[in-house]
């Protein structure tokens, strides 16, 4: 889980859960599992419109990435963190028999961004401190 981000909250580990899980509510869940701290969704797709291939740049059609988050929720001493990721792969030319198909891409920073955002929001509407 290289990449993975952090966020620190001065609060219990039940506030911090369920912070975790409002901060992607907009996506369906595939692992909800509070005594392992694990949360993950399912594959989104998002389509990526514009995107060519090949020598000759052609344009892609149903061009498109998948995004799948990862929150993991572990208790400390002082507090409870939370680790997330994004795990984004693109649909892209392969050549070969199989013409097209799903390889790793890199996470992406609005992603990223969007769901600190919404998690910091969240653990502070509990009455967290997020450091």
């Amino acid at each position: 889980m290289n990449g993975m981000h952090q966020r620190l909250a001065t609060c219990n580990y039940d506030q911090a859960w369920e912070a975790a899980i409002d901060a992607v509510k907009d996506r369906s869940t595939d692992t909800v599992d509070k005594d392992a701290g694990l949360l993950t969704t399912h594959w989104l797709e998002i389509p990526m419109p514009g995107r060519k291939y090949g020598a000759f740049r052609r344009e892609m059609p149903d061009s498109k990435d998948r995004s799948r988050l990862t929150l993991k929720v572990k208790q400390l001493d002082n507090g409870t963190r939370i680790s997330f990721i994004e795990e984004r792969q693109s649909w892209v030319f392969r050549g070969g028999s199989r013409l097209f198909g799903w390889a790793p891409t890199d996470p992406s920073e609005e992603v990223m961004y969007d769901v600190q955002h919404r998690l910091d929001t969240k653990l502070q509407e509990r009455g967290c401190s997020v450091t």
